[in-house]
């Protein structure tokens, strides 16, 4: 008997003139700055995976412990046989809990390169044999599109009538700002909206708490996390042929309670010139270069926002100390 296999689809394609256009940019601006997504190449994925294991960066198995004590609970408001559509899906494991629980029809893993997760479908097409399973390759910062690939997909499966549910844990929609989130969401709406009725969102988000809490969170005592930020600057080097000495920066992270967000930067140590064929960039010492945020919500505005993307009123479950939530958000 053969083995079940994912079907995979790449639809993003690097456009490697535009990246290292896009980082040019960045390091030209007042102050700098370089895109999060440059955090994540081969070595700061694995260091990312070594974060949420920190005692400081509770997001990770907080989101988790929601999802074991009200999972029944949701099941009530998810619609069952849903096309579970997995936005950032990585190594595919906190969807994969889902399945039996939500009574999954089909699933969708959408992460910027079916290469990354080719492997992990692949093992659990063979836990779940009986599942539909294809592999996006897409940038959904950019597009959240899913195209007639997906939609032929599910009509060879016979699942094109069946509601989708997008599903994006974590609380990386923090990594937006709001307005860049409500674009985010009003996408997702839309794709939710492409399926049968019943569709919606199930979304992970972090919520605002002290920053003593917070900033641990993302500045830890053995410090991983500056090693995840210094990472970036030896992915810009392979991207620019640049010469960033990462020993020569340091990480700072901090809460920012106007903006409702966690910073992360990188500040120079000493004035240093960074050059790279046909340029190069002074740096003063003491100069930083931004490199992500980490939006906090409140739920009262967060559902305000659900709303304003088109959701209809939105249901949440929290931890016990009120620290993350997870929302359901039904298409109106």
């Amino acid at each position: 008997m053969t083995a079940p296999s994912p079907r995979f689809v790449q639809l993003h394609r690097s456009d490697d003139a535009a990246v290292r256009a896009e980082l040019l940019a960045g390091l030209a601006e007042q102050p700098s700055r370089i895109a999060p997504k440059f955090l994540y190449d081969a070595l700061g994925s694995r260091l990312f995976d070594a974060i949420t294991e920190l005692p400081e960066y509770y997001p990770t198995r907080t989101e988790a412990a929601i999802f074991a004590q009200h999972g029944a609970d949701m099941a009530q408001h998810v619609p069952p046989q849903a096309v579970l559509i997995d936005l950032g899906a990585g190594s595919c494991a906190k969807a994969a809990r889902l399945f039996d629980v939500m009574h999954t029809a089909a699933y969708v893993a959408v992460d910027i390169s079916v290469d990354y997760l080719r492997e992990s479908l692949q093992a659990l097409q063979q836990r779940h044999p009986a599942l539909p399973m294809l592999g996006l390759g897409l940038d959904f910062s950019a597009t959240l599109a899913l195209g007639g690939d997906v939609t032929d997909w599910l009509a060879a499966q016979q699942l094109h009538s069946q509601p989708h549910v997008v599903f994006y844990p974590g609380s990386s929609i923090g990594n937006f700002t709001p307005y860049e989130a409500l674009a985010l969401l009003r996408q997702a709406h839309a794709a939710c909206a492409a399926g049968g009725p019943g569709g919606g969102l199930l979304i992970g988000v972090d919520r605002v708490k002290a920053a003593n809490v917070l900033e641990p969170a993302y500045d830890d005592a053995l410090g991983v996390t500056a090693a995840f930020n210094r990472n970036l600057l030896l992915n810009v080097n392979r991207w620019l042929q640049a010469d960033f000495a990462p020993a020569q920066w340091d990480h700072v992270a901090f809460f920012d309670a106007a903006r409702s967000r966690i910073e992360m930067h990188l500040q120079a140590r000493s004035a240093q010139t960074v050059s790279w064929p046909g340029g190069h960039r002074t740096f003063a010492a003491g100069e930083r270069v931004h490199t992500e945020n980490s939006c906090k919500w409140e739920p009262q505005t967060f559902q305000q926002l659900l709303a304003d993307a088109g959701f209809g009123p939105a249901t949440h479950w929290t931890d016990e100390r009120g620290w993350f939530s997870v929302f359901w958000a039904p298409v109106a």
